[in-house]
């Protein structure tokens, strides 16, 4: 089964060969290959890599209440209660993976003072932290959690290590090789200044150390990667994914240690070597790239936090935007595998929710916050003492988005199988709906690919899948296999992109290139753009036009700015067509005009990991 070229085919357009295309890839079933094809056979699978239960200090602080139980049930298409009191459920399939990710600092502290058979059940100071708290007083009562851990370093010990017990226990209980995986995991949050250098650690099967490795053994990531390598060593295999690098102001990817000292290379293959992938964007903005730093590329706006964290010491946030978001990594790490021949941000990418309410809101029509889940608490209404939004301040949480899914090639939906996947990086990353995408990336690809029968096969024994390396070849362009498909619940496809970065005189350079277009449009060759498609958002009900976009893109392109002398990396971007955004759908249900502070509309999208090429030597 290959998937046919559907530039040209809208929504009305439909063969035999796309039907049965069609019917693969909507069950989820994966790709079928010839007996003798060689090539491996993988499907596309959708998870969480980043949910939070009542074992994070700062979700039960927001009355959650809620157990990592909960959330593989949600995950698997089960009801469970919001602490507003609703009822949460995903409205289309089941996720195929979820990882619960509780943060290591504090694990199961809060949730053991009202726990009876905990040693710390009944504590003094538990009317300190069961109630209801804003933010604020969370932070203010912090001191107060030292005092209770620190009054007995045995009972504290005791409380982690049940914790992280519970959480390993729920995971081996949901753990469904073949219909869903439980990934065991938890977050490694140093916040130096407010400033996020979180990571979430997946572990790639049962075996896992007797406690996690938290911020408060170390707030060096470098200290993580060497508990990692330890590890390793002792054959528990296990990965770190940097999230939130947006909100790093600039630490996420900086061009030293985090000790102020040159990079070296000792340094950048243990940062290899533990970080494969990243995460590109979640429910607290998108980090694959700013508009300052990617003035040319009209979409980088998607998701953008307003709010960055360290104000006291940045005066100006457009000074820390470097080395806070991927694509700008990306073009870091070819300067310094030029430099140093080994480059530390070789990075796939995946994405998540960091939901703190143990299930992850993907769909804008459905949002849910944490907290109190209303309209007006999330910033996409006025109270009706304000009567309108003059003079309405919108809070930080309004920029929030719904977050997104992770996806994988994999051969089986199995914690091996699916680790691996992001392992080698053959992974991507949507911002909320199952939009499937794909690259490969060849010398004389196009030729192995024009009387193929099945392309994707042909693609994995003439070239290589993203996440991979390109071998140096002295002649000729490499050419890419570009693919993607649309969430059948979701919007139409209306532009499928690759994004090159490259090295040039010593200096990292970046282009968007459109490469297929809907509706039988054409990437413009000068400006490479695709025509506009003419979708459209009627803001008065939320509905979007239902004759303009694909189904399907796929094209085979070939680089035309490529030198073999240059260092790159390419990556494909999907874009549906625009759509409304979550607060203005609170809006139209409450009959208000839109916060004028906020985009009305999105257009949802999905990213794959990157390819690179090296020249020779």
């Amino acid at each position: 089964m290959e998937f046919v070229d559907l530039v040209h085919a809208g929504s009305m357009m439909v063969n035999t060969r796309t039907v049965a295309l069609l019917a693969v890839l909507l069950a989820g079933a994966p790709w079928a290959f010839g007996e003798d094809s060689g090539a491996p056979e993988r499907r596309a699978l959708f998870g969480g890599l980043h949910i939070h239960t009542m074992f994070s200090f700062d979700a039960f602080l927001g009355s959650v209440r809620t157990t990592p139980d909960h959330a593989y049930r949600y995950a698997r298409g089960e009801p469970i209660p919001h602490p507003s009191g609703e009822t949460l459920r995903l409205s289309g399939a089941p996720l195929d993976f979820l990882a619960v990710t509780d943060h290591g600092e504090y694990l199961g502290v809060h949730a053991a003072l009202i726990d009876p058979a905990s040693a710390t059940y009944g504590h003094p100071d538990t009317d300190l932290f069961v109630p209801s708290l804003s933010r604020q007083e969370s932070n203010a009562r912090i001191p107060n959690l030292l005092e209770v851990m620190n009054g007995s370093t045995a009972a504290a010990n005791s409380v982690l290590a049940t914790a992280w017990r519970e959480i390993v226990a729920a995971a081996e209980r949901h753990n469904d090789p073949g219909a869903f995986t439980a990934l065991i995991g938890y977050e490694y949050t140093p916040t130096p200044g407010g400033r996020h250098l979180h990571r979430n650690v997946i572990f790639r099967g049962s075996e896992v150390p007797e406690r996690p490795f938290t911020s408060r053994d170390s707030g060096d990531p470098s200290d993580l990667w060497a508990w990692l390598d330890a590890q390793r060593a002792a054959g528990i295999e296990a990965m770190g994914i940097p999230h939130n690098t947006n909100q790093s102001d600039g630490l996420a990817f900086m061009e030293t240690t985090w000790e102020g000292e040159p990079i070296d290379a000792e340094f950048a293959a243990a940062r290899a070597r533990n970080e494969p992938v990243v995460e590109i964007t979640q429910k607290k903005g998108t980090s694959e790239t700013h508009p300052s730093l990617s003035p040319n590329d009209e979409w980088a706006d998607f998701q953008i936090v307003q709010y960055y964290l360290d104000r006291a010491n940045n005066k100006d946030p457009i000074s820390v935007f470097k080395g806070g978001y991927l694509r700008d990594a990306l073009k870091t790490g070819l300067e310094f595998e030029e430099r140093i021949g080994i480059n530390p941000y070789r990075l796939g990418v995946v994405a998540a929710s960091d939901s703190h309410v143990s299930g992850g809101s993907y769909e804008e029509d459905r949002y849910f916050s944490n907290r109190t889940n209303t309209p007006q608490a999330r910033g996409s209404a006025y109270t009706a003492e304000q009567g309108s939004w003059e003079g309405y301040w919108t809070p930080r949480v309004a920029t929030h988005g719904t977050g997104g899914l992770a996806g994988v090639w994999a051969e089986s939906n199995t914690r091996a199988s699916i680790y691996d996947a992001m392992r080698r990086r053959e992974s991507f990353g949507t911002s909320g709906p199952r939009i499937r995408v794909r690259m490969f990336a060849g010398f004389g690809l196009a030729g192995a690919l024009a009387d193929a029968d099945d392309r994707v096969a042909a693609a994995y024994r003439h070239g290589v899948p993203m996440g991979g390396m390109l071998p140096a070849e002295a002649e000729g362009a490499p050419d890419f296999l570009v693919q993607a498909m649309r969430d059948p619940r979701s919007g139409w496809l209306q532009r499928l992109q690759v994004v090159k970065g490259w090295l040039e005189d010593g200096k990292a350079r970046e282009r968007v290139f459109d490469v297929a277009c809907s509706d039988g449009l054409t990437p413009d060759p000068g400006t490479h753009r695709c025509p506009h498609n003419g979708a459209r958002v009627n803001l008065a009900d939320c509905s979007i036009t239902r004759d303009r976009g694909a189904t399907a893109l796929e094209t085979v392109w070939t680089d035309p700015s490529f030198d073999p002398r240059q260092r790159a990396f390419y990556y494909a971007r999907v874009l549906e067509n625009p759509s409304c955004r979550w607060s203005t759908w609170d809006a139209l249900r409450l009959g208000i005009e839109p916060n004028p502070d906020l985009p009305a509309t999105i257009q949802e999208r999905a990213w794959g990991s990157s390819v690179w090429y090296s020249p020779a030597g």
